[in-house]
Formats: structure tokens, sequence, C-alpha cells
């Protein structure tokens, strides 16, 4: 079987070469072990470091396309140069790279199709206390959403099979790390995860430029994952709770109406009006985001079937 360790890359020559000096070139279980670099328009010299470092493949992009983008093209390239088994690290050397066997073992041993490296996001001294809640928040909606019992779905360390990396698709452009364990739920495939170790930080994180920042790209990621992948139960508590409050106002105003006091009350007639169309039109809308939910699904399949053929 062949193995191959797949790193996004921008900007990364000074990192990189600490991190690729750590990647294994034998991992039990598998006959090759190759690596995987994508540049992802980096204006230094990283694709040089790469190639003096050894590294088999590069790919580059004459332009940054982001972090969630070159992952998949990572998978799509893994996938063409005939892996069984992907491994994505970053590189920045965050994980410890002497985890790898580790991660892949449930492959390995046919237990699971996508393995998460679960960081002890308490013990890492570099997160900031708004760094870890949100870690947590984040896992917890990734927990209830994708029915899985990932404690650190944030972690870009992780494998998965060949079979899992075709059927993925990242929709947000900030990351992927939360969309793929939701979509490896919600199609069935068996998800685990281990514990691994972290290295020292080599520089401040791309993705969390500011905790502002990060609170609020975090804050948009959950709700999207709200309306994308639970758009029917979204739409439709929120039509819900509008109609039960256009509900509670109309009731009012029909007591004053049959109190003889409706006068001073026109405006509760016209909230309540607002309150129940409003709600109405969102329960509609609910129907409507299942329905396309329901062709994505079926997209999704086709672009699966497609790269299977292309891939053989």
């Amino acid at each position: 079987m062949k193995l191959i360790i797949q790193i996004p890359c921008f900007n990364e020559a000074e990192a990189l070469p600490v991190t690729l000096k750590e990647l294994p070139r034998e991992v039990p279980g598998f006959s090759s072990v190759e690596w995987l670099v994508i540049n992802d328009g980096s204006t230094d010299a990283t694709a040089e470091v790469a190639k003096k470092f050894g590294v088999d493949h590069i790919i580059s992009f004459t332009s940054n396309q982001g972090l969630a983008r070159a992952f998949l093209a990572g998978l799509d390239a893994a996938v063409r140069l005939g892996a069984d088994v992907i491994v994505n690290t970053d590189a920045d050397n965050q994980y410890n790279a002497a985890d790898i066997p580790a991660l892949v073992a449930p492959i390995c041993s046919g237990k699971a199709d996508v393995v998460i490296g679960a960081r002890p996001i308490d013990k890492i001294g570099s997160f900031s206390p708004a760094k870890k809640i949100l870690q947590k928040v984040g896992s917890s909606v990734v927990r209830f959403v994708s029915r899985t019992d990932i404690p650190d779905a944030p972690s870009g360390f992780r494998a998965m099979t060949c079979e899992a990396a075709m059927r993925f698709n990242v929709f947000n452009e900030y990351t992927y790390t939360l969309e793929t364990i939701i979509q490896a739920g919600q199609k069935g495939m068996a998800i685990t995860s281990v514990p691994v170790g972290v290295n020292g930080e080599l520089r401040p994180s791309r993705l969390v430029k500011s905790i502002p920042s990060y609170i609020r790209k975090s804050l948009v990621t959950i709700v999207r994952i709200f309306v994308v992948y639970k758009a029917f139960r979204f739409f439709m508590s929120l039509g819900l709770t509008l109609l039960f409050l256009g509900l509670i106002v109309g009731i009012r105003y029909l007591y004053f109406f049959f109190s003889g006091a409706s006068a001073g009350h026109v405006q509760s007639l016209i909230l309540a009006s607002i309150l129940l169309g409003v709600g109405f039109q969102t329960i509609l809308t609910a129907f409507l985001a299942d329905l396309l939910a329901v062709n994505r699904r079926l997209m999704e399949d086709v672009q699966y079937r497609v790269k299977k053929l292309e891939f053989k």
C-alpha cells in the first residue's frame, strides 16, 4: 500500500525544513511513503526548499487560493498518484510526525475511513483562553451536526482512505477541518480520533491573525454549517419561532379588540401580520432548502462516481 503525506504551504520556506526532517519515510503497513507539497501561491522559496529536501511531488498555484482549496487539491493529486491512504499535516510542524503510525493504524486495521489527531487543547500554551473555548465550541457543533464523537474537530492532522478523499467537498474558503468531519459523518464513513502530540510554535498561526477576527470567522463558519448541513431544521426552527411570536402578538390584539379597546393597538396587528407572514415564508424556505440539500447529495454522488471512473 502507498501512503502519501500532504502538506499545504503558503510562504513556509523557513518552517518547512523543520517539518520535513521529522516526516517518516517508512510507516508500518505501507510499502512506500511519499511526500506531497501544495505550494499555495507562495512568494518565497517554498517550492525550492521542498525540492531540496526531497519532496516527491509538488503542486504550485500561481496565486494564493486559501487553505481549503489547497487541501482539496492535495487530495485530488494524492488520489491520482495512487495513494491508498493520505495523511494531511501542517507545514509549521505543529503536529508530532512520530504519531503518524498511530494516526493511520485504525485505517490499516479496517476500523476507520477517517482518523483525526486529537491534540491536548488544554495543555497547549500557545493557545489563548478564547481560542481554546472556540476550539471546544466548534468541536461541539461538529459533533452535534455530524453525529460523530470527535473531540478536536479543528485539528488539521488527519488520515483518510482514498475512497474517503474522493467524497469530500469543501464550500468554506476559510478552513476545511469542520466541514470534512460533518461530511464524513453524514455520508456514513467510519470516523474516529487518536491522541497526538504537538510541537513548539515555529511561527504565529496564519488562521488566527487576531482574536476578534478568529471569533468572527469561527462564528460565521458555525452558522454556515447549520445553514448548509442542517438547513431544514435551521429554517423550520426559525419559521416556527416567528409564527409563535406572531400568534402571541395577534392574540394580544384580539384580546383588546373584543374588549373594545383595539383603537390604540393597531401596531400589534401590523407586527403580528409581519411575523406571521415572515414565519410562513421561512417555513417554505425550509422545504426548499431541504430539496436543495437532496440535490446536492445527488450531485456529490455523481461527482464521486466520475472520480472513480477517472482515477481507475
